[in-house]
């Protein structure tokens, strides 16, 4: 088992490319440390967010070897080790545990549907034969759902098995799934990766997430867990609807996570064009997206404001619709003692 348990905000981060598309280490390394410096709990490079597909096996490897070599033990290290088949896994599971990895995050099967009994003998295998603990990762958009019965089955046999990154964006889901592990497994991590959603999934019992926001703006989403831990709500709240705009217009105003890089550009980094071809018209978007970005940024004092000029800020507030609905769901956790 994990002898920490993972908890906090984990960055998924982008790799910095150059002129050529290849790995800029330096870029990557100085973003390493920024992204430290700043305040997040952990890394989890080869992710989504850092477009893991579209990296050979070996650039995988490599850039898990520059990140580990740069972090140095400071904070934790979650290696994505989604490939395509169980020997593949579990050969970067070998790998990344030699590299000095903490844990590794393991999607499930993709391409290829399947039924919940043959997810939990995916994991089965892999959790039987890896070096390294493994949490497994639930996005049922691109791959197989891992179902409640299947986390609670994996978690009560395979003590490598350590937690579940969750990226549906569905509470009761998580609900369902730590009301079925915790009490047996109390040191089992819930990790979140929706960030449209992460205050009221800290609130219901997550340990922290794993947040493509936190790459661009890692002062917010450490605070907002800071935070929500605290029962300091109201400004939680309003920081969650700061985020949630951000987040929105980064994720669903361009191919992902071509906004996340945009942004990231506008924090001072090199990042270069993401190996996904894009149109004229794609590119065009990018600088629209770019200007828009750069005046979200600018509200918090992260950029200045782009040559054009932005609009009048709006007050932060969340609609009053909205927040008594929050009000509601907040009110209903503390009657349960679940905050």
């Amino acid at each position: 088992m994990a002898s920490t348990k993972l908890q906090g905000i984990f960055t998924p981060n982008i790799v910095p490319l150059d002129t050529r598309g290849e790995i800029n280490e330096r870029e990557l390394r100085r973003y390493v440390d920024w992204l430290i410096d700043k305040g997040v709990h952990g890394l989890y490079p080869n992710g989504s967010t850092g477009e893991f597909t579209r990296f050979t096996a070996d650039e995988r490897v490599r850039i898990m070897e520059i990140i580990t070599d740069q972090v140095a033990g400071r904070v934790p290290v979650l290696a994505g080790a989604a490939e395509a088949n169980v020997r593949e896994t579990l050969r970067a599971c070998e790998t990344y545990y030699q590299l000095g990895a903490t844990a590794v995050a393991i999607v499930a099967p993709f391409y290829y549907k399947l039924s919940p009994r043959a997810v939990y003998a995916y994991f089965k295998e892999i959790a039987d034969n890896t070096p390294i603990d493994v949490t497994l990762y639930n996005i049922p958009m691109f791959a197989s759902p891992i179902d409640v019965p299947t986390v609670r089955r994996l978690a009560e046999e395979c003590p490598k098995i350590v937690g579940i990154k969750d990226s549906s964006g569905e509470l009761p889901h998580m609900m369902r799934m730590i009301a079925a592990v915790r009490p047996s497994r109390p040191e089992f991590s819930f990790l979140t990766g929706w960030d449209a959603a992460l205050m009221p999934m800290l609130l219901i019992g997550c340990d922290g997430g794993t947040n493509a926001t936190s790459g661009v703006v890692p002062e917010l989403t450490r605070k907002l867990y800071e935070l929500t831990m605290s029962d300091q709500l109201d400004d939680a709240r309003t920081l969650q609807y700061d985020i949630l705009r951000l987040f929105d217009t980064m994720i669903y105003s361009s191919e992902f996570p071509d906004g996340f890089r945009a942004a990231v550009r506008l924090r001072g980094f090199e990042t270069g064009i993401g190996r996904q071809p894009l149109s004229d018209d794609q590119h065009h978007d990018l600088d629209s997206l770019a200007n828009t970005l750069q005046c979200m940024l600018a509200e918090h004092g992260f950029t200045d404001e782009p040559i054009c000029g932005c609009p009048i800020p709006t007050t932060g507030e969340a609609p009053q619709d909205v927040t008594r609905i929050v009000e509601a769901v907040v009110a209903a956790l503390k009657q349960r003692g679940l905050n």
